[in-house]
């Protein structure tokens, strides 16, 4: 097993405000809308080929945030993740760079959601063994 988690939902106050942020901020990372999770449509999720375990959602009440970390093919893709979420109406929340403090190998980039989430784009890259 590779994952923790088979899924996760964050809750978001407008959908179609989220929506177009998510559209834009995860096409570099290879993930697009993949649709509902039901047939209220109050779900929207998203991903790569053959997944949708990543779903903002108006079906729970916002208040608290969380910080989510999608994995990145590259720095470039990392980087164009962070444009793109600001692009999208993001705020930055930490431009892409290493980040020893988390390892040697952490590239990554941050930014916030309309609601304040904070989303996260990170690069391992390739160490020697």
């Amino acid at each position: 097993m590779s994952s923790v988690i088979d899924h996760i939902a964050i809750a978001v106050s407008d959908l179609e405000r989220s929506r177009h942020f998510y559209s834009v901020a995860l096409a570099p990372l290879g993930f697009e809308e993949r649709g509902p999770w039901s047939d209220e449509k109050r779900e929207i999720a998203f991903g790569g080929d053959g997944a949708d375990d990543f779903a903002i959602s108006d079906r729970y009440r916002t208040g608290g945030t969380v910080h989510v970390a999608f994995r990145a093919a590259s720095p470039d893709a990392v980087d164009a993740f962070h444009a793109a979420a600001l692009a999208a109406g993001g705020e930055d929340n930490g431009a892409p760079g290493f980040r020893p403090e988390y390892a040697r190998d952490y590239y990554g980039a941050f930014a916030l959601d309309p609601d304040g989430n904070n989303v996260e784009a990170v690069w391992h890259a390739p160490t020697e063994r």
